[in-house]
This record gives C-alpha cells, structure tokens and sequence, in this order.
C-alpha cells in the first residue's frame, strides 16, 4: 500500500526506530525491498534518484513500475524521487504520483536553495506530496556531502522554518558512495540538530555506516536512514559469484534471481536493524 512519507516518518521519530529508505536502480531491487519490509513487518521507502532516471533515460517506466509494485505490498510504501536538482523532474514526479520527492537545491547559493526549495514545498503541498530537502554547507568549501560538513543546528531550524519542508537532510560525518563501512558520525551534532528541528532527520551516506553505528544514531534522534552503494555491493557480489561459478550461463535470470535474494535477505537484516 502507498503511504505518505512524512506520516511514516513521524511515526518512526515517535517511536525512536529508523525508516528504512533504499534505492531502486532496477526492477528487482523495488521487489527484494518490498519483500523483506514485509517479512520484517515495516514500512519501507523505495527511492528512485535523479541519477537512476538518466540511467533509464526517463522516469516514467521506473517510476510507474515502482508505484505498482508499492500499491501490491502488504505494508506502507513510500515511492520517493530521491536528489533531484532538477525542478521539471519533480514537477513530473508529482503528476506520475510520487508519495515525495527530495529537492537538492545544496550546490546553490543558501538564497536560491532557499527561494526554489520553498517554491518545491509549494508545488508539491499542492498536490499533496511530502518534500524532502538538505541544507547544503552554509560559507563552507566542502561538498555536503563531504565527511567533514558539518550542518549547524541553528541553521537546520531556520531553514525548515523558511521553506515548510517535511524532512531533512543534514551533514554530520557520513559521505555518499563509501564502500567501506567506517564512518564515524556525530551523535552530540544529531542530538543537537533533532533539539532544535521538529522535522524528522535523513542521514544520506548510511552505507559507510557500521550496524552499530547507525543504531547510535537512530538512539540520538536520526529518523530516515538512506542506504544505496551497500546493498549494490552485495547485489553485485552475488552477481560475480553466479557467472565466476557457470561460465556457460547465458539466462539473467538465473544470476538475477540470487542477487535479489541476497539483496533481500540484507534489507530484512537492516530493517530488523533499525
């Protein structure tokens, strides 16, 4: 069943347990997430970003395949457009449907993130979609999503307050595309940030994050927790197993079957995790 992202958020910032967001680069991984969320008996969100969009060369097929296999699960499911810097992806995410969207307006100056998330929140309220944005490095050097950004906590409340979104990204020791799980995240900075925000809060880059790690962090106040780079390595690690193991193996399906399962199997693990 579809849901909407902020009611699951808030329900699992009640409840002091993370929300389970992971990417769906291709159909399999829309079907091994929704089947370990229901094993596990918890919500999921099936994220589809701006990159997976290019790698299809159109949202709609992805997006439309995605939300069908939403509306069949047996718990709530919330299709997300995920790090969309362009305005007219989400405007069509809207219209194709979407629970919600995440604006990344963080490259931009901190106004123009501002003004254009703002107008974002517009749009999509509108149509009853929740948003999702990140602050970006007010001043700094660093990328955002660099290990050394830092979001202030005071910034955090005036941005949430100036644009009405609906959750929010921060910057507090994670980085995206770590292969290794080793980061080391602030959970003083987290606290901080979930005293003086009343949104729930998104760690991007939980894929460098240990398990015990990202359980500390859901402990000081970290609600969605988005996982991509992890869960492909182990899609891709079961894939070169099955063709290593047959080389005369010509049907995908026959390595596509167990790299779903395995993707599976470790999203039910970190779901139960969280």
């Amino acid at each position: 069943m579809l849901a909407s992202l902020r009611e699951l958020a808030l329900a699992a910032q009640r409840a002091g347990t993370g929300l389970g967001a992971f990417n769906v680069i291709h159909l399999e991984h829309a079907t091994a997430f929704v089947k370990a969320a229901e094993r596990a008996g918890r919500p999921v969100v099936l994220q589809i970003s701006e990159n997976a969009v290019k790698y299809h060369g159109a949202l709609e097929p992805i997006c439309l395949a995605t939300l069908a296999v939403g509306r069949a699960a047996s718990v709530p499911v919330a299709v997300h457009l995920d790090h969309a810097e362009d305005t007219a992806l989400v405007a069509e995410a809207v219209e194709l449907g979407v629970s919600s969207v995440m604006y990344d307006g963080s490259k931009l100056p901190d106004a123009a993130n501002r003004e254009t998330t703002r107008a974002m929140v517009a749009l999509c309220h509108a149509a009853g979609v929740d948003v999702e944005a990140e602050l970006g490095e007010v001043g700094g050097k660093n990328g955002v999503h660099d290990p050394s950004a830092r979001t202030s906590p005071a910034d955090a409340a005036a941005f949430v307050a100036d644009t009405g979104v609906d959750l929010l990204a921060v910057a507090v020791g994670s980085s995206h595309a770590m292969t290794t799980r080793d980061a080391h995240l602030d959970e003083d900075l987290i606290r901080a940030i979930r005293k003086a925000v009343s949104v729930p809060l998104v760690l991007h880059g939980s894929s460098g994050v240990s398990d015990a790690g990202m359980q500390a962090a859901i402990a000081a106040g970290m609600t969605k927790i988005n996982v991509s780079t992890h869960l492909n390595q182990v899609f891709t690690g079961s894939v070169r197993e099955s063709l290593v193991a047959d080389l005369t193996m010509v049907d995908s399906r026959k390595w596509m079957k167990p790299a779903r399962t395995a993707v599976e199997q470790e999203t039910y693990r970190l779901l139960s995790l969280y």
